[in-house]
């Protein structure tokens, strides 16, 4: 069999992570970099002269005087961690493919439980809404799942408490080989939710393949053409050449949330799955070691780097 070339990238090292980002001062010049790539703008007067606050680190526009640091109104913002603390957080996350718990990231940056898991959920949220806008298009193979399993001398199968209902989405060339995928937590699975699902997701037009489950009509509503393979139950089903690649996933997904995790909150569903869906996303998937600064850097270079937004 061929070698996977995706599989087998070498990625970033820790010892290049150290060589690039390795000191305070190498990550704050890294977060200046992509938040004003032609060099310092004022974010109120959009002024480029400035001088700079040696005492407090801090940028004053020339025309206005505002004083602005480098990582107000970023992820970073009011952060008492060190940025190279974040840095490491961002490369253990990027570089993991089966997910990492807060525990054993508190441990390798040496800060607390606490500390590592508000770290992880804010760059999880940060996952989410990057591509959150980027809709699937052309042959796109869904399948439906749940998180969670069945608690001791509760109701089992579909509706049992204790599990999340998700939908997994993979959008593939005409040839079946896999270019992008969506994970979304759902309330249920109803043609209503799934045309929503749909309408906010995929391209207009797109073949959405799926099987004989019946609230998969609902992308229908949303403009798709539905192409519906009835494969019955059992493994006979898992092994559908048709939903290879979604099943591939799904089976990746539960064993690394299983083997990481044990189990997820419902509540936090949503930036867990997007641990698992970044690294799968073509502009990752191919190029690994650009995975800590991509997800630091703005989609645009003009922009300043988001703050997730966290409820």
């Amino acid at each position: 069999m061929a070698r996977n070339k995706v599989q087998f990238q070498k990625g970033l090292s820790e010892a290049q992570f150290a060589i690039l980002y390795g000191t305070e001062d190498q990550c704050r010049e890294a977060v200046m970099r992509w938040r004003w790539p032609s060099g310092f703008v004022c974010p109120v007067c959009a002024g480029e002269h400035h001088s700079f606050v040696k005492t407090r680190a801090l940028y004053q526009c020339t025309a206005c005087r505002r004083q602005t640091s480098v990582i107000a109104g970023t992820i970073f913002a009011a952060t008492k961690v060190p940025l190279c603390t974040w840095f490491r957080a961002m490369y253990h996350l990027t570089q993991s493919k089966g997910g990492i718990s807060s525990i054993e990231l508190g441990r390798r940056l040496g800060v607390t439980q606490t500390t590592a898991w508000k770290i992880k959920h804010k760059l999880m949220q940060a996952m989410m809404e990057r591509d959150a806008t980027k809709r699937l298009t052309g042959r796109i193979e869904i399948d439906d799942a749940y998180l969670g399993g069945e608690r001791n001398g509760g109701k089992r199968g579909r509706g049992s408490p204790g599990k999340t209902p998700i939908v997994a989405a993979v959008e593939t060339t005409p040839e079946g080989k896999p270019i992008r995928l969506k994970l979304r937590r759902v309330k249920g699975f109803r043609r209503a939710e799934i045309a929503t699902l749909a309408q906010r997701n995929f391209h207009p037009a797109s073949t959405v393949v799926s099987d004989g489950l019946r609230c998969f009509t609902g992308v229908g509503n949303a403009g798709c053409v539905h192409q519906l393979i009835i494969t019955g139950p059992g493994r006979k089903a898992a092994l559908n050449p048709a939903f290879k690649w979604v099943n591939t996933t799904l089976g990746n997904i539960k064993s690394a949330i299983t083997g990481t995790y044990r189990a997820i909150r419902d509540k936090h569903a949503p930036r867990y799955l997007a641990e698992f869906e970044y690294p799968l996303q073509p502009q990752i998937r191919s190029r690994r070691h650009d995975a800590t600064p991509r997800l630091c850097r703005s989609p645009n270079p003009t922009d300043a780097i988001p703050p997730p937004q966290i409820g």
